[in-house]
C-alpha cells in the first residue's frame, strides 16, 4: 500500500508516528499532524538526514578492490590403521582496499566535475591494484626461477662429486701400478747387476737430467691432484652457500607475501618505501656467518648430497622461522632448550609452550580502529535478522536492539522486509540500497520491439460502467443480438465479461462490468483496460452512489467519457434531471459546452443504439488508436476461473501484438503454453490481433485478475521469473505476516476478546472471490470479525472440508458446488456448507449470522418510585421498611436504587415483598407494604427506592 500521510508512512515504517514527526523536522520537512500528506521529495529529504546524520552523504559512494586469492594443497596423514589418507586444504584469503576519509579532501574548483574525479581515482585504484598483482606475479615467476636453479646446482653438485671419485679412483689405480713396477725392479736389480759385473763390457751410466725430470713429472701430478681436491671442496661449499640463500630467500618472499597488505588511502599518493635494514633473527636455527668455510674441514667431512626430503623440510623450517619472527617470539626450541621443561620443553615456542613457557616478551599487531567502518549494504527484498546482522558485522542482539528502539519486537530468526531493513541499516550508521541484481525481471524487456514493429489501426476497446439494475447488460444484450442479462443471477451481472461486435463502420470491443458496489475492484479494471467508457444511467432513477464511483475510475484513467440515457420509454424518465445531476458531478454534455456526449437510448426498444454507435467510433477516431501487430502479444487478464475438466482458464484482452496457439504466456506468477484458444462465443480461434477477447488454457495456476499477460520467447525463462514471483509474493507476506510492534501488544492482546466467525470462501471467478472477501471483511467490528481462513477459485473439495474441520470454519460457495467425497466428508464431520449465486443474499446472511454474535444490549426500565415512611429492627432479620407505593409497581426481586436526599446510596435487589403478613409478588401504586434490601439495613425514614428492571436487546451490525 503506497503510503499518503504521515501515519501510514510510520505504519509502513513499523515505528511510533510521533517520532517519525520529529524526524522530518530535524530534516527540514515541516509537519504537524499525522494526517498531513507526504510526498516523494519529503521521503528524500528524510533520508537524505539520515544519512548525514551519521556521517555518510547521500551522494557519497564506498570506493574500495576486493582481492581474493585460493590456494589448493594437499596432506597425507596416516591413521590408527596404519592407512595414509590425502586430505584437500584450500586456503581463501580476501583482502579489501577500502579509500579512508582521514583528512577532509580540498574543495573542488566550480568548474571540474565530480564524475571526472571519481574515474581518475577508480583509474588509479585500478593501475595500483594491477601493478600488485603483477608484483605477486612477478614474485612468484622469481620464486619458482631460484627452486629451478636450486636444482640445478645440486644437479652439478652430483656430478661434479661423480667426477671426483672417478678421478680418485684413476689416481689410486696408477699409484697401485707404480708400487708394482717399484717392487719389481728391486727385485731384477741383483740380477742385473751380477750380469754387470760379470759381462767384459761396463753398463751404461743414468743421466741425472732424465731422473730430475721424472721427478718433477711425479711432483706436478701431485700438486695437480691436491689443487683439484682443494676446487672441488670450495665448489661444494658453494653449492651450499647457494642453497641456504635460496631457501632463505624463499622463505622471505612466502614471509612477505602472507604479510597483511598496507591499506591505500586515496586522496594522498603511496609513500615509496624506505629501505629497512634486516634484522638478526633471534632464537633461529641457522644463523649467518660472514666467515669462509674452513677447507681442511671440508676435506675431513665429505660433502653430503641432499635429497628432495631434506630440501622440503629445510622450506618447512624456514617457513617456520618466518612466522617466529612475523609474531616475535623466540623461534623453535630443541628437546634440550630450557623454557618448557621436561618432555615437553621441545613444544616452547612463541605461544609459551604447553606448560610454562615464557610469553611475557610477546608482543601483539592487533590494532585499535580509530573511526567507524562505514559498509555499504545490500538489502534483498526479505532478509532475516541474522543475516542483516552478519552483513553489518555486528552481533544479532545489537540488530535486535535498535529494532526494539523503533518500536518492534523481533526474534534473531524473524524475516524483515525490505523497506524496514534499509531504515534499520541507516540507523546504524551504515549505506544501505536495494539489490535487484538477482532479480529475472530485469530480464523482460521493456516494449522496444512494440515501439520498433509497424502501428496500425484498431478497434476500440468500450467499457459499460454505471449503477446496479441501470439496463447496462441489456444495452450490450440488444448490441449483441444475444440473451446475456437473461442467464445472469438474480438479474444482475456478477463478472466481468469481454465481447467484440462488428458494425458497418469498424469492430468494437464491449467490456460488461457488474454494478454492485462490492464489484469496485472489477470496474476499476475495467477502466484501466479501455479506450472509451460509456456510462449508463437509468432516466427514472437518476444518478446514484455506483454512477459516482463509475464516474470517479474513468476520470483517475483519463478515459473520455459516452453517456447513455437508458429507460426513456419508461413512465416517470426525466432526461433534464439527469442531466443536472450529472453536471453536478462535473460531467458537462456536449450542447452546454462540455466534452461528453448525451445519448438517450433505450435498451428495450432500440433506440437511439446507433446514434451512441457512431459516438463511440468518433471519440475513437479522435484518440487514433494504433498497436502493432508482427510482435509478441501483450494484453490484460480480464477474468480467471478454474473449471474442473480444462484447468486453469484466463479471459485475456490482447492489447498490442498477436497471441497465437502454442505461445509461452506469463501473467504474474502464471505462466504456461497456450494450449487452446477460444473467443467470446466458445469457437476455437488459432491467434488473436489487438483489441479482441480470448479465453485461453495451459496455465499452471489461476492468475489474478488485473495482471499483465506478455508472451515469452522462452519457457524456462518464463518459468524463472513466475517461480520467482511467488517467492517474492511470500516472503514479503510472511515477513508483513511476522511483524508484531510495540504499540499494538494490548491490541494483540485484546484480540482474544474478540469472536470471530471463520470462513473458508470458493468462487467460480477470481474476480467474484476478490469482491465476496471485501465485502465479508467490510463487516468485521471490534467485537466480531470475519476470518477469512482460505480464498480460492473452483470446487469444494476434501482438502477444503478438511481446513474447516481444522479450524471450525463454515465454506461458502459462490456458484460452485461441492463433489461428492467433499460432500460425504462434511456430513460426517458436521461442516456447515452455504451455497449463493447472488452476492447480496450471501452478505446479508453473514451479516445476520455476525449479528446472532453480538452481546445483547442491556436497557434499564423504571417500573415504580416507593418512598420509606417506617423502619422497623427485627433480631435475625434486620431492618424491614414500611412503604408507601408512590408511582409504578412494586415488584419482587427488582433492582432497586436508594435515594436519600435525591443522590444514590445504595443499588441492589428487594430480598422480599409483603402485604400485611402475607408474601407478595407485586404491589401497586397507592398501597402500602412492606419490604426488606438484600445485604443492606442502613435505612432511614424519608428515603426513597427508585425500581427498575434490566432488560437484554439483541443488537445487529
Amino acid at each position: 500500500m503506497a503510503s499518503n500521510n504521515v501515519a501510514q508512512f510510520a505504519t509502513e515504517l513499523k515505528m511510533p508516528a510521533d517520532l517519525l514527526l520529529t524526524q522530518l523536522r530535524a530534516a527540514g520537512v515541516e509537519k504537524s499532524s499525522t494526517d498531513d500528506q507526504l510526498s516523494k521529495e519529503d521521503k528524500d529529504k528524510l533520508l537524505g538526514h539520515l544519512r548525514r546524520a551519521h556521517g555518510v552523504a547521500p551522494d557519497s559512494e564506498k570506493k574500495k578492490i576486493t582481492l581474493t586469492r585460493k590456494e589448493t594443497t594437499e596432506i597425507k596423514q596416516a591413521d590408527a590403521t596404519g592407512k595414509s589418507r590425502t586430505i584437500q586444504v584450500e586456503v581463501r584469503k580476501k583482502r579489501t582496499f577500502v579509500q579512508r576519509m582521514d583528512t577532509p579532501p580540498e574543495p573542488a574548483p566550480v568548474q571540474q566535475a565530480a564524475p571526472v574525479v571519481d574515474e581518475a581515482e577508480i583509474a588509479r585504484r585500478e593501475e595500483e591494484a594491477r601493478r600488485q598483482a603483477e608484483q605477486a606475479a612477478r614474485q612468484q615467476a622469481e620464486l619458482k626461477e631460484r627452486q629451478e636453479r636450486l636444482a640445478a646446482l645440486e644437479a652439478e653438485r652430483q656430478l661434479q662429486e661423480e667426477a671426483e671419485a672417478r678421478a680418485a679412483q684413476k689416481a689410486a689405480s696408477e699409484k697401485a701400478a707404480a708400487e708394482a713396477n717399484a717392487r719389481k725392479a728391486a727385485a731384477q736389480a741383483p740380477v742385473q747387476a751380477a750380469a754387470a759385473a760379470a759381462a767384459p763390457v761396463a753398463a751404461p751410466k743414468v743421466d741425472p737430467a732424465v731422473e730430475e725430470a721424472k721427478r718433477a713429472a711425479a711432483e706436478e701430478a701431485a700438486k695437480k691432484r691436491e689443487q683439484d681436491a682443494k676446487e672441488a671442496a670450495e665448489r661444494a661449499a658453494a653449492v651450499d652457500r647457494a642453497r641456504k640463500a635460496v631457501a632463505d630467500e624463499v622463505a622471505q618472499i612466502k614471509a612477505m607475501m602472507n604479510a597483511p597488505r598496507r591499506v591505500i588511502k586515496a586522496p594522498e599518493p603511496a609513500p615509496a618505501p624506505a629501505p629497512v635494514a634486516k634484522a638478526k633473527p633471534e632464537g633461529t636455527l641457522h644463523k649467518p656467518t660472514d666467515k669462509k668455510p674452513d677447507a681442511k674441514k671440508d676435506d675431513k667431512k665429505p660433502a653430503v648430497t641432499p635429497d628432495k626430503k631434506s630440501i622440503k623440510s629445510a622450506n618447512v623450517s624456514s617457513t617456520w622461522q618466518d612466522d617466529a619472527k612475523k609474531r616475535g617470539g623466540p623461534g623453535i626450541k630443541t628437546r634440550g632448550n630450557t623454557g618448557g621443561g621436561g618432555r615437553d620443553g621441545w613444544r616452547a615456542g612463541p605461544r609459551g609452550g604447553r606448560r610454562g613457557g615464557h610469553s611475557d616478551d610477546r608482543e601483539s599487531n592487533f590494532q585499535a580502529p580509530t573511526e567507524a567502518v562505514v559498509k555499504d549494504i545490500s538489502v534483498p527484498e526479505t532478509i532475516t535478522v541474522a543475516e542483516l546482522a552478519h552483513k553489518m558485522a555486528v552481533k544479532a542482539s545489537e540488530v535486535i536492539k535498535h529494532l526494539m528502539k523503533l518500536g518492534q519486537m523481533v526474534t534473531i530468526n524473524q524475516v524483515l522486509d525490505q523497506e524496514t531493513a534499509m531504515i534499520l541499516v541507516e540507523e546504524m550508521g551504515h549505506t544501505a540500497h536495494a539489490a535487484k541484481l538477482d532479480d529475472p525481471e530485469a530480464l523482460l524487456q521493456d516494449g522496444d520491439e512494440h515501439a520498433d514493429a509497424e502501428q496500425v489501426a484498431r478497434a476500440p476497446v468500450v467499457t459499460v460502467m454505471g449503477h446496479v439494475d441501470h439496463g447496462k447488460t441489456s444495452l450490450l444484450d440488444y448490441i449483441r443480438r444475444a440473451k446475456v442479462a437473461s442467464g445472469e443471477a438474480g438479474g444482475i451481472t456478477q463478472h466481468i465479461g469481454a465481447y467484440h461486435v462488428q458494425t458497418p463502420r469498424g469492430m468494437i470491443t464491449f467490456l460488461d462490468t457488474p454494478g454492485h458496489e462490492a464489484f469496485t475492484a472489477m470496474r476499476a479494471r475495467g477502466a484501466k483496460a479501455t479506450d472509451i467508457v460509456i456510462l449508463v444511467v437509468a432516466a427514472d432513477d437518476g444518478v446514484m452512489p455506483q454512477t459516482k464511483e463509475a464516474i470517479a475510475h474513468a476520470k483517475a484513467a483519463g478515459v473520455p467519457l459516452v453517456v447513455a440515457i437508458n429507460k426513456i420509454d419508461k413512465p416517470g424518465g426525466n432526461l433534464d434531471r439527469v442531466r443536472q445531476e450529472l453536471i453536478a458531478e462535473q460531467v458537462v454534455p456536449e450542447e452546454y459546452g462540455g466534452d461528453s456526449p448525451f445519448v438517450p437510448v433505450s435498451a428495450k426498444t432500440g433506440e437511439g443504439v446507433d446514434a451512441l454507435l457512431e459516438q463511440v467510433l468518433l471519440q475513437a477516431e479522435v484518440l487514433e488508436l494504433t498497436a502493432s501487430i508482427d510482435s509478441p502479444a501483450r494484453g490484460l487478464v480480464i477474468e480467471a476461473k478454474l473449471d474442473k475438466g480444462r484447468g486453469p482458464v484466463a479471459t485475456i484482452l490482447v492489447q498490442s501484438g498477436t497471441l497465437r496457439r502454442g505461445d509461452v504466456v506469463l501473467a504474474g506468477s502464471a505462466y504456461g503454453r497456450v494450449r487452446a484458444m477460444l473467443d467470446e462465443n466458445g469457437k476455437s480461434i488459432s491467434e488473436a490481433g489487438p483489441s479482441l477477447p480470448v479465453e485461453i488454457q495451459g496455465l499452471t495456476e489461476v492468475p489474478n485478475a488485473g495482471e499483465e499477460v506478455m508472451v515469452m520467447s522462452d519457457e524456462r525463462k518464463a518459468r524463472e521469473i513466475g517461480l520467482f514471483r511467488q517467492g517474492k509474493f511470500r516472503d514479503v507476506k510472511l515477513a508483513k505476516q511476522q511483524a508484531a510492534k510495540l504499540e499494538n501488544m494490548f491490541e494483540q492482546m485484546a484480540e482474544g476478546e474478540v469472536k470471530s466467525l471463520p470462513m473458508i470462501i470458493k468462487t467460480d471467478v477470481q474476480g467474484s472471490q476478490e469482491a465476496l472477501v471485501q465485502s465479508l471483511q467490510k463487516l468485521s467490528t471490534s467485537e466480531v470479525r470475519v476470518q477469512v481462513v482460505h480464498a480460492g477459485v473452483g470446487g469444494i473439495t476434501e482438502s477444503d472440508v478438511n481446513l474447516a474441520v481444522a479450524s471450525k470454519a463454515v465454506i461458502i460457495g459462490f456458484n460452485t458446488r461441492a463433489d461428492a467425497q467433499a460432500r460425504k466428508l462434511a456430513e460426517s464431520n458436521g461442516v456447515d456448507i452455504r451455497y449463493y449465486n447472488i452476492i447480496y443474499d450471501a452478505v446479508d446472511e453473514i451479516k445476520a449470522a455476525m449479528s446472532g454474535m453480538l452481546a445483547p444490549e442491556k436497557r434499564e426500565s423504571n417500573i415504580g418510585l416507593v418512598e420509606i415512611r417506617q423502619v422497623i429492627m427485627v433480631s435475625k432479620v434486620g431492618a424491614i421498611a414500611g412503604c408507601y407505593v408512590l408511582e409504578g409497581v412494586a415488584r419482587r426481586g427488582a433492582s432497586a436504587r436508594l435515594l436519600r436526599n435525591n443522590v444514590v446510596v445504595w443499588t441492589g435487589e428487594l430480598d422480599s415483598l409483603k402485604r400485611f403478613k402475607d408474601d407478595v409478588k407485586e404491589v401497586k401504586s397507592g398501597f402500602e407494604c412492606g419490604l426488606t434490601l438484600k445485604n443492606f439495613n442502613d435505612i432511614q425514614e424519608g428515603d426513597q427506592l427508585e425500581l427498575f428492571e434490566v432488560q437484554e436487546v439483541a443488537r445487529t451490525l
